[in-house]
């Protein structure tokens, strides 16, 4: 009887040093106001985020099985991935992405229609062992060097405030994806699964998420990967992968 107390206590005491050292869900799904959304969120500090062009993976747009081809051929693979930024019709970045240190795209502060150009709109970027997200003005004047950056539109918070063009009862709903950075430091990744007006994706980041900047990516091609959630979308090909990439073992 004491040797079945003992194993039961030790096997209890396994499970529950286990349980301490399991690493916390990435993804999470939330509801907010009528939209639900999957959230998922990356400490840069700890984990490495990279972003992909087109033109690195190869012609034809980005796909999601073509940079896990990639990743593999240098025994890395990804455990995260969202579409991440707009492109022109032959998939190069409509503004500013830098890859690994290398400006592939500059940094775009003309005035023109769409998405891209309401203003303000922002740069995600990443640096060394941070990440941030900034209105456009802004980071041209930081005199940042990131490793990683992308460029979008519009913001959809800007230090607390909802971009000023978006409307509360506004009609035009779509699924939609984007970035903020939390008061901790991580980095917050967000899509929705039903279709939402920009007021609601952007109070998503000011007042749930408590992100004082936050940046629209997409809405068309909005896409997700992470096996953690059994998720891989397919529909879409991508002019810009963000991707939480890991070295393979051994």
């Amino acid at each position: 009887m004491r040797a079945i107390l003992f194993f039961s206590t030790l096997f209890a005491a396994f499970v529950l040093r286990s349980t301490a050292m399991a690493e916390p869900p990435k993804c999470a799904e939330i509801e907010h106001l009528s939209g639900r959304y999957t959230v998922c969120t990356f400490d840069p500090a700890t984990e490495t985020i990279r972003l992909y062009g087109a033109a690195t993976l190869g012609k034809g747009g980005a796909s999601y099985d073509q940079l896990n081809t990639h990743l593999l051929r240098n025994r890395q693979h990804m455990s995260f991935a969202m579409n991440g930024g707009m492109y022109h019709p032959d998939y190069g970045p409509v503004g500013l992405l830098v890859e690994n240190g290398r400006e592939t795209g500059a940094l775009n502060r003309d005035d023109a229609f769409g998405n891209f150009f309401l203003k303000p709109n922002g740069v995600f970027w990443v640096g060394e062992g941070k990440a941030g997200v900034m209105e456009t003005e802004a980071y041209a004047k930081a005199g940042l060097s990131p490793l990683e950056a992308t460029q979008s539109g519009p913001m959809l918070v800007v230090e607390g405030n909802i971009h000023p063009k978006f409307l509360a009862d506004g009609t035009s709903f779509q699924i939609r994806n984007g970035v903020g950075i939390l008061p901790d430091g991580r980095v917050a990744f967000a899509i929705s699964n039903t279709p939402v007006r920009f007021h609601d994706f952007a109070t998503l980041f000011r007042d749930r998420l408590q992100c004082r900047n936050a940046l629209f990516l997409d809405g068309s091609i909005s896409s997700l990967y992470s096996p953690e959630i059994r998720r891989h979308d397919r529909r879409a090909v991508m002019g810009t992968i963000i991707a939480v990439v890991k070295n393979l073992p051994g």
